[in-house]
């Protein structure tokens, strides 16, 4: 091989090494993923890593949009087709029961488990992974507010609360999945969330407390 062969860069796929760097980063967590993980992973050299991506956590980042734009793709779905908030969270549920537990992936939801307890140098990655999190219950209360708007739920239904609860459930049921539990279990924690549909949408928003009464 020539000098200018040896010094050429290697060229690589670079949505298919993403791709790798996602279920590596989905499987073992951002802190415990090392260079050399994700290099071995991705099939290619460090130069190659930071000259296409920047940095570790850069990746990270392309990693965690790609995982939303793949393995959330049918949640994103369900939000924005199915007819009622009722069946737009049961979709939710169910399908996350399902991706949770498909064989040949990592288990459980990369947003929830990827970067829930990093050290200092990597808070960074941890309050990303934050930030998605609020975003998804965002997306679910603007559903439920809609549901409310087309006199589908009662008015005055705390979303806020309801969305809260339900991504409740979908976290634990993420961690759930990675404890080794399977499609059938979470399917039943699905369901049982959804028979307290009634219970939980009923509860209605706290107005602000009332300021005290002046002093004399």
């Amino acid at each position: 091989m020539t000098p200018a062969a040896r010094g050429r860069p290697r060229s690589f796929d670079r949505g298919a090494a993403l791709a790798r760097a996602m279920e590596t980063f989905w499987e073992h967590g951002y802190e415990s993923t090392s260079m050399t993980a994700l290099t071995s992973a991705m099939g290619i050299n460090s130069p190659s890593l930071y000259a296409a991506f920047g940095s570790k956590e850069q990746l990270f980042r392309e990693a965690v949009a790609l995982y939303d734009a793949t393995e959330g793709a049918s949640v994103n779905r369900a939000l924005t087709e199915e007819p009622t908030a009722h069946a737009a969270v049961a979709t939710v549920l169910r399908e996350n029961a399902r991706a949770y537990t498909t064989a040949g992936r990592p288990s459980g939801c990369m947003i929830v488990l990827a970067a829930t307890n990093c050290s200092e140098p990597n808070a960074a990655a941890q309050e990303y992974l934050a930030e998605w999190r609020r975003s998804g219950i965002e997306d679910l209360t603007r559903r439920l507010d809609q549901g409310v708007r087309d006199g589908e739920l009662p008015a005055g239904t705390d979303a806020s609360a309801v969305a809260h609860f339900y991504t409740a459930v979908l976290q634990g049921m993420s961690v759930q999945a990675r404890d080794g539990a399977s499609r059938a279990d979470l399917e039943r924690v699905a369901d049982q969330a959804m028979t307290a549909w009634d219970a939980v949408t009923a509860q209605r928003r706290r107005s602000a407390p009332s300021p005290p009464p002046p002093t004399k």
